[in-house]
Protein backbone atom coordinates (compact mmCIF):
# COMPACT_ATOMS: atom_id res chain seq x y z
CA UNK A 1 0.00 0.00 0.00
CA UNK A 2 1.31 3.38 -0.85
CA UNK A 3 2.42 5.84 1.82
CA UNK A 4 -0.94 7.30 3.65
CA UNK A 5 1.13 10.44 4.92
CA UNK A 6 2.10 11.97 1.93
CA UNK A 7 0.62 13.17 -1.33
CA UNK A 8 3.26 13.01 -3.74
CA UNK A 9 2.61 15.05 -7.19
CA UNK A 10 1.45 12.97 -10.11
CA UNK A 11 0.68 13.14 -13.34
CA UNK A 12 -3.27 12.19 -14.77
CA UNK A 13 -2.02 9.26 -16.21
CA UNK A 14 -0.04 8.06 -13.24
CA UNK A 15 -3.54 9.02 -10.92
CA UNK A 16 -5.67 6.80 -13.05
CA UNK A 17 -2.83 3.81 -12.98
CA UNK A 18 -2.78 4.16 -9.02
CA UNK A 19 -6.23 3.91 -8.56
CA UNK A 20 -6.08 0.62 -10.76
CA UNK A 21 -3.45 -0.69 -8.73
CA UNK A 22 -5.09 -0.11 -5.54
CA UNK A 23 -8.19 -1.52 -6.81
CA UNK A 24 -7.23 -4.35 -8.54
CA UNK A 25 -5.19 -5.26 -5.63
CA UNK A 26 -8.18 -5.33 -3.29
CA UNK A 27 -10.39 -6.92 -5.74
CA UNK A 28 -7.74 -9.94 -5.95
CA UNK A 29 -5.65 -9.99 -2.90
CA UNK A 30 -2.56 -11.42 -3.16
CA UNK A 31 -1.77 -14.45 -1.51
CA UNK A 32 0.44 -14.71 1.42
CA UNK A 33 1.95 -17.48 2.94
CA UNK A 34 1.13 -19.99 5.60
CA UNK A 35 5.15 -19.45 7.21
CA UNK A 36 4.56 -21.07 10.56
CA UNK A 37 3.02 -23.90 12.37
CA UNK A 38 1.83 -24.55 15.71
CA UNK A 39 4.62 -27.10 16.22
CA UNK A 40 6.23 -23.95 16.75
CA UNK A 41 5.02 -23.69 20.37
CA UNK A 42 5.14 -27.54 20.77
CA UNK A 43 1.30 -27.66 19.86
CA UNK A 44 0.37 -30.87 18.91
CA UNK A 45 -2.32 -30.60 15.75
CA UNK A 46 -4.26 -31.79 13.22
CA UNK A 47 -3.63 -30.58 9.57
CA UNK A 48 -7.81 -30.84 8.61
CA UNK A 49 -9.69 -29.62 5.41
CA UNK A 50 -13.30 -29.07 4.88
CA UNK A 51 -15.91 -27.30 2.84
CA UNK A 52 -17.90 -23.81 2.85
CA UNK A 53 -21.11 -24.13 2.72
CA UNK A 54 -20.45 -23.80 -1.09
CA UNK A 55 -18.37 -26.23 -1.13
CA UNK A 56 -14.93 -24.11 -1.64
CA UNK A 57 -12.09 -26.62 0.10
CA UNK A 58 -10.85 -24.35 3.14
CA UNK A 59 -7.54 -25.19 4.81
CA UNK A 60 -6.74 -25.22 8.78
CA UNK A 61 -5.37 -26.77 11.62
CA UNK A 62 -7.43 -28.66 14.95
CA UNK A 63 -5.21 -27.65 18.06
CA UNK A 64 -7.07 -30.25 20.48
CA UNK A 65 -6.69 -28.95 24.46
CA UNK A 66 -7.81 -33.00 25.63
CA UNK A 67 -10.56 -32.89 28.66
CA UNK A 68 -11.83 -29.11 27.28
CA UNK A 69 -15.28 -29.05 26.01
CA UNK A 70 -14.37 -25.37 24.72
CA UNK A 71 -13.63 -24.32 21.12
CA UNK A 72 -12.52 -21.47 19.53
CA UNK A 73 -12.83 -20.88 15.93
CA UNK A 74 -10.06 -18.36 14.56
CA UNK A 75 -11.40 -16.10 11.57
CA UNK A 76 -8.29 -13.84 10.15
CA UNK A 77 -7.80 -10.18 8.65
CA UNK A 78 -7.83 -10.06 4.61
CA UNK A 79 -4.70 -11.25 2.87
CA UNK A 80 -3.50 -12.59 5.64
CA UNK A 81 -3.38 -16.52 7.11
CA UNK A 82 -4.33 -18.51 9.42
CA UNK A 83 -0.41 -18.20 10.12
CA UNK A 84 -0.52 -14.22 10.15
CA UNK A 85 1.52 -12.21 7.81
CA UNK A 86 4.59 -12.04 6.89
CA UNK A 87 5.08 -7.78 6.92
CA UNK A 88 8.60 -8.27 7.18
CA UNK A 89 9.29 -9.82 4.02
CA UNK A 90 8.74 -8.14 0.48
CA UNK A 91 6.54 -7.99 -1.51
CA UNK A 92 4.68 -7.22 2.55
CA UNK A 93 7.20 -5.12 3.75
CA UNK A 94 6.89 -2.46 1.16
CA UNK A 95 2.88 -2.49 0.98
CA UNK A 96 2.10 -2.21 5.16
CA UNK A 97 5.79 -0.25 6.29
CA UNK A 98 4.96 3.10 5.17
CA UNK A 99 1.31 2.91 6.92
CA UNK A 100 3.59 2.45 10.12
CA UNK A 101 2.38 -1.54 9.66
CA UNK A 102 5.70 -3.12 9.40
CA UNK A 103 6.08 -5.53 12.12
CA UNK A 104 5.54 -9.60 11.37
CA UNK A 105 2.07 -10.97 12.56
CA UNK A 106 2.88 -14.61 13.89
CA UNK A 107 -1.28 -15.58 15.13
CA UNK A 108 0.57 -18.82 16.47
CA UNK A 109 1.09 -17.54 19.54
CA UNK A 110 -2.49 -16.46 20.38
CA UNK A 111 -2.99 -20.40 19.58
CA UNK A 112 -0.47 -21.14 22.47
CA UNK A 113 -2.04 -18.71 24.53
CA UNK A 114 -5.39 -20.17 24.22
CA UNK A 115 -4.46 -23.75 24.19
CA UNK A 116 -2.73 -22.78 27.88
CA UNK A 117 -5.93 -21.44 29.04
CA UNK A 118 -7.38 -24.90 28.34
CA UNK A 119 -9.32 -23.98 24.59
CA UNK A 120 -9.17 -26.56 21.61
CA UNK A 121 -8.54 -23.84 18.81
CA UNK A 122 -9.80 -24.87 15.00
CA UNK A 123 -7.67 -21.65 12.69
CA UNK A 124 -8.42 -21.85 8.99
CA UNK A 125 -7.50 -20.33 5.80
CA UNK A 126 -10.40 -18.42 4.29
CA UNK A 127 -11.48 -18.71 0.46
CA UNK A 128 -8.87 -16.89 -1.78
CA UNK A 129 -6.55 -17.31 1.05
CA UNK A 130 -3.50 -19.50 2.24
CA UNK A 131 -3.55 -22.90 0.98
CA UNK A 132 -7.79 -22.66 1.23
CA UNK A 133 -9.38 -22.62 -2.41
CA UNK A 134 -10.35 -20.54 -4.68
CA UNK A 135 -14.35 -18.98 -4.75
CA UNK A 136 -15.92 -16.74 -6.75
CA UNK A 137 -13.30 -16.29 -9.69
CA UNK A 138 -10.95 -15.24 -6.52
CA UNK A 139 -12.50 -12.02 -5.34
CA UNK A 140 -12.61 -10.20 -2.44
CA UNK A 141 -16.13 -9.63 -1.24
CA UNK A 142 -15.23 -8.21 2.25
CA UNK A 143 -17.49 -11.03 4.12
CA UNK A 144 -20.54 -11.86 1.31
CA UNK A 145 -18.62 -14.80 0.31
CA UNK A 146 -16.21 -15.26 2.96
CA UNK A 147 -19.78 -15.82 5.11
CA UNK A 148 -19.91 -19.38 3.65
CA UNK A 149 -16.15 -20.36 5.30
CA UNK A 150 -17.44 -19.33 8.62
CA UNK A 151 -20.28 -21.15 8.58
CA UNK A 152 -18.45 -23.97 6.72
CA UNK A 153 -16.32 -23.88 10.14
CA UNK A 154 -18.98 -24.18 12.18
CA UNK A 155 -20.79 -26.98 10.85
CA UNK A 156 -17.07 -28.40 10.53
CA UNK A 157 -16.95 -28.21 13.95
CA UNK A 158 -19.90 -29.79 14.49
CA UNK A 159 -19.12 -32.53 12.65
CA UNK A 160 -16.79 -33.95 14.21
CA UNK A 161 -17.30 -36.83 16.83
CA UNK A 162 -14.77 -34.72 19.43
CA UNK A 163 -15.60 -31.40 19.06
CA UNK A 164 -19.50 -31.90 18.10
CA UNK A 165 -20.62 -31.22 21.88
CA UNK A 166 -18.40 -28.42 22.41
CA UNK A 167 -19.16 -24.89 23.02
CA UNK A 168 -17.91 -22.86 20.29
CA UNK A 169 -16.95 -19.11 20.50
CA UNK A 170 -15.71 -16.91 17.00
CA UNK A 171 -12.62 -15.03 17.08
CA UNK A 172 -12.45 -13.18 14.30
CA UNK A 173 -10.07 -10.19 13.35
CA UNK A 174 -11.01 -7.83 10.24
CA UNK A 175 -12.05 -9.56 7.35
CA UNK A 176 -13.19 -12.17 9.45
CA UNK A 177 -15.10 -10.09 11.79
CA UNK A 178 -17.27 -8.70 8.76
CA UNK A 179 -17.74 -11.97 7.44
CA UNK A 180 -18.88 -13.23 10.78
CA UNK A 181 -21.40 -10.45 10.58
CA UNK A 182 -22.19 -11.15 7.34
CA UNK A 183 -22.47 -15.46 8.68
CA UNK A 184 -25.01 -14.10 11.24
CA UNK A 185 -26.96 -12.51 8.28
CA UNK A 186 -27.04 -14.81 5.46
CA UNK A 187 -26.87 -18.44 8.06
CA UNK A 188 -28.74 -17.46 11.28
CA UNK A 189 -29.80 -20.98 12.55
CA UNK A 190 -25.78 -22.06 12.50
CA UNK A 191 -25.12 -19.02 15.31
CA UNK A 192 -27.63 -21.09 17.36
CA UNK A 193 -24.21 -23.74 17.90
CA UNK A 194 -22.03 -20.01 19.13
CA UNK A 195 -22.02 -19.09 22.67
CA UNK A 196 -19.70 -15.75 21.66
CA UNK A 197 -17.70 -13.67 19.25
CA UNK A 198 -14.52 -11.74 19.96
CA UNK A 199 -14.59 -9.20 16.93
CA UNK A 200 -11.28 -7.39 16.53
CA UNK A 201 -11.22 -4.12 14.25
CA UNK A 202 -13.77 -4.82 12.06
CA UNK A 203 -13.70 -2.39 8.89
CA UNK A 204 -15.88 -0.62 6.44
CA UNK A 205 -14.21 -0.47 2.74
CA UNK A 206 -15.28 2.95 1.94
CA UNK A 207 -14.07 3.99 5.39
CA UNK A 208 -10.91 2.50 4.93
CA UNK A 209 -9.92 3.20 1.52
CA UNK A 210 -11.69 7.04 2.19
CA UNK A 211 -7.94 7.29 4.60
CA UNK A 212 -6.12 5.44 1.95
CA UNK A 213 -6.77 7.84 -1.33
CA UNK A 214 -7.22 10.80 0.87
CA UNK A 215 -3.72 10.02 2.41
CA UNK A 216 -2.49 10.33 -1.38
CA UNK A 217 -4.54 13.47 -2.29
CA UNK A 218 -7.15 11.90 -3.91
CA UNK A 219 -10.57 12.27 -1.53
CA UNK A 220 -11.99 13.14 -4.10
CA UNK A 221 -11.67 10.21 -6.24
CA UNK A 222 -13.50 7.69 -3.86
CA UNK A 223 -16.27 7.24 -6.50
CA UNK A 224 -14.62 6.91 -9.38
CA UNK A 225 -12.34 4.49 -7.30
CA UNK A 226 -15.33 2.34 -6.10
CA UNK A 227 -16.77 1.89 -9.75
CA UNK A 228 -13.13 0.36 -10.41
CA UNK A 229 -14.02 -2.16 -7.49
CA UNK A 230 -17.64 -2.86 -9.57
CA UNK A 231 -15.71 -3.48 -12.82
CA UNK A 232 -13.79 -6.05 -11.46
CA UNK A 233 -16.17 -7.53 -8.56
CA UNK A 234 -19.52 -6.39 -8.98
CA UNK A 235 -20.22 -5.38 -5.74
CA UNK A 236 -20.34 -1.60 -4.60
CA UNK A 237 -19.17 -0.24 -1.30
CA UNK A 238 -22.52 0.00 -0.38
CA UNK A 239 -23.15 -3.77 -0.54
CA UNK A 240 -19.81 -4.36 1.92
CA UNK A 241 -21.84 -3.57 4.65
CA UNK A 242 -20.58 -5.06 8.14
CA UNK A 243 -22.55 -2.39 10.17
CA UNK A 244 -25.45 -3.57 8.43
CA UNK A 245 -24.69 -6.94 9.49
CA UNK A 246 -23.55 -6.66 12.98
CA UNK A 247 -27.72 -5.54 13.22
CA UNK A 248 -28.27 -9.67 12.89
CA UNK A 249 -25.83 -10.55 15.59
CA UNK A 250 -27.25 -11.88 18.17
CA UNK A 251 -24.64 -13.97 20.65
CA UNK A 252 -22.75 -11.37 23.08
CA UNK A 253 -19.94 -9.60 21.19
CA UNK A 254 -16.45 -8.07 22.24
CA UNK A 255 -15.23 -5.73 20.04
CA UNK A 256 -11.31 -4.15 20.02
CA UNK A 257 -9.93 -1.53 18.18
CA UNK A 258 -6.84 0.57 17.95
CA UNK A 259 -8.42 4.20 18.25
CA UNK A 260 -5.83 6.20 16.47
CA UNK A 261 -5.60 3.69 13.43
CA UNK A 262 -4.42 5.60 10.47
CA UNK A 263 -6.52 3.60 8.51
CA UNK A 264 -9.62 3.24 9.34
CA UNK A 265 -11.88 5.88 11.77
CA UNK A 266 -13.17 5.14 15.05
CA UNK A 267 -16.12 5.87 14.44
CA UNK A 268 -16.61 3.33 11.96
CA UNK A 269 -16.23 0.67 14.81
CA UNK A 270 -18.47 2.76 17.25
CA UNK A 271 -20.92 2.25 14.28
CA UNK A 272 -20.59 -1.16 14.21
CA UNK A 273 -20.94 -1.82 17.98
CA UNK A 274 -24.11 0.70 18.49
CA UNK A 275 -25.87 -1.43 15.71
CA UNK A 276 -25.16 -5.15 17.58
CA UNK A 277 -28.71 -5.66 18.97
CA UNK A 278 -27.78 -7.71 22.19
CA UNK A 279 -27.22 -6.52 25.01
CA UNK A 280 -24.55 -8.33 26.30
CA UNK A 281 -21.68 -6.72 24.51
CA UNK A 282 -18.32 -4.14 25.13
CA UNK A 283 -15.79 -2.19 23.10
CA UNK A 284 -12.43 -1.58 23.90
CA UNK A 285 -10.03 1.03 22.75
CA UNK A 286 -6.43 0.57 22.14
CA UNK A 287 -4.08 3.33 22.83
CA UNK A 288 -1.02 4.51 22.75
CA UNK A 289 -0.54 3.62 19.10
CA UNK A 290 -1.54 4.27 15.37
CA UNK A 291 -0.25 1.06 13.59
CA UNK A 292 -3.16 -1.11 12.82
CA UNK A 293 -0.91 -4.22 13.76
CA UNK A 294 -1.26 -2.84 17.10
CA UNK A 295 -4.57 -4.24 17.60
CA UNK A 296 -3.71 -7.94 15.79
CA UNK A 297 -1.07 -8.24 18.25
CA UNK A 298 -3.12 -7.30 21.27
CA UNK A 299 -4.37 -10.57 22.41
CA UNK A 300 -0.69 -12.19 23.00
CA UNK A 301 0.81 -8.75 24.38
CA UNK A 302 -2.42 -8.61 26.93
CA UNK A 303 -4.77 -11.81 26.50
CA UNK A 304 -7.02 -11.42 29.87
CA UNK A 305 -9.59 -9.05 28.71
CA UNK A 306 -10.66 -11.64 25.84
CA UNK A 307 -9.94 -14.59 28.03
CA UNK A 308 -12.15 -13.22 30.40
CA UNK A 309 -14.42 -12.68 27.82
CA UNK A 310 -14.35 -16.34 26.73
CA UNK A 311 -14.39 -17.71 30.14
CA UNK A 312 -17.53 -16.15 31.25
CA UNK A 313 -19.78 -17.55 28.10
CA UNK A 314 -18.20 -20.62 27.05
Amino acid sequence: MPDVTAAPSRSEEQTQQLLEQIAFGFAYLPRSPVLHSPAERDLEFEDVTFPATDGVPLEGWFIPAPGSSRLVIANHPMGFTRSGLPTHLEPWQSIWAPSGNGAEIDFVPDYAVLHEAGYNVLAYDLRNHGLSGTGNGGINSSGIFEARDVAGSIAYARSRPDTRDMSIGLFSRCLGASSTFAAATQFPDVFDEVKCLVGVQPVTARTIFGKRLGGLGLADRIDEFEQRVVRHTGIGFADRAPREWARNVTVPTYLYQVRDDVLTEPEDVQTIFDNLPVADKQLHWIEGTKARWDGYLEFQRRPQSVLDWFDGHL
